[in-house]
């Protein structure tokens, strides 16, 4: 069954300025604890953190790549476009940090699926466009993009990774926990309760990226302003079942400013 939510109709504006979270997904929540769908397939990065209780993740596939990629019509990289050029984005996680890295960009917002996206750029109405690099990968697209460093633009968290939704109980849930992907797992619940501490929703531009490295955990955390000039980072590595762990980053986060930078964006979309 294909269902299309209020995140997929309304194409005319930001995401983080249509009411309500959860919006690619309550929907079809509603759908399931009715019983007319046993599973849904989701980007897991779409998941709020708060969940109705009787619904869990399930399996969380093998992660695609969780890298940004910025496309453009002739292959230029980010330092090769010139001063003024517009880039569109849908994130405003992206649009920070691109503002960080050059302020002299003008960053506009871009929304639609793949194909929308890459039509916009090649009728010219944008010069460039970041994505998601697991999209394209996924589509089968073979196209001249460059890769954006994760370690300065760094991931949102869950980013590149198919989460199966599933009712608590049921055979639908069995059958479905048979093909979760433990250290993608490992790796997306770091990042996710690193999220949830900070809170904010999509209003606070923030990225979480956790990585197995030997036997441990490396992950790297930032909160920026919408403008980029002002952020707070860290890296630190966490045991593979670190939620704990993944709870103190998320406190020193907010205790290093933070906090004062998601109340900040939160008050600027009210």
């Amino acid at each position: 069954m294909t269902v299309r939510t209020s995140g997929d109709l309304f194409l005319d504006r930001p995401l983080h300025m249509i009411s309500g979270q959860g919006l690619f997904v309550r929907e079809i929540d509603e759908r399931m604890l009715s019983g007319e769908i046993d599973l849904a397939v989701h980007s897991m990065k779409d998941l709020p953190s708060k969940r109705p209780e009787r619904l869990r993740i399930a399996a969380i596939m093998k992660r695609d790549s969780p890298c940004d990629i910025l496309l453009t019509k002739d292959g230029s990289g980010l330092d090769d476009l010139k001063s003024g050029a517009v880039i569109g984005t849908s994130s405003m996680r992206r649009a920070a940090q691109l503002r960080r890295a050059r302020p002299d960009l003008v960053v506009r917002s871009l929304r639609g699926n793949l194909q929308t996206r890459l039509r916009k750029l090649h009728a010219g109405e944008y010069d460039g466009i970041v994505i998601a690099e697991a999209g394209v990968q996924r589509m089968g697209y073979h196209l001249g993009y460059k890769v954006l460093d994760p370690g300065f633009f760094v991931p949102s968290p869950n980013q590149g990774t198919i989460a199966v939704v599933s009712v608590a109980g049921t055979e639908g849930d069995a059958l479905a926990s048979l093909i979760d992907h433990r250290p993608s797992r490992e790796e997306t619940m770091v990042e996710r309760r690193i999220m949830e501490v900070v809170g904010g929703g999509c209003l606070v531009p923030m990225a979480v990226f956790a990585r197995h490295l030997g036997d441990r955990i490396h992950v790297t955390a930032e909160i920026l302003s919408k403008d980029g000039e002002r952020f707070v980072r860290l890296e630190d590595t966490v045991p593979r079942d670190g939620l704990e762990s993944a709870e103190r980053i998320g406190r020193r986060l907010l205790e290093m400013g933070g906090d004062e930078l998601v109340r900040e964006a939160v008050e600027i979309e009210r």
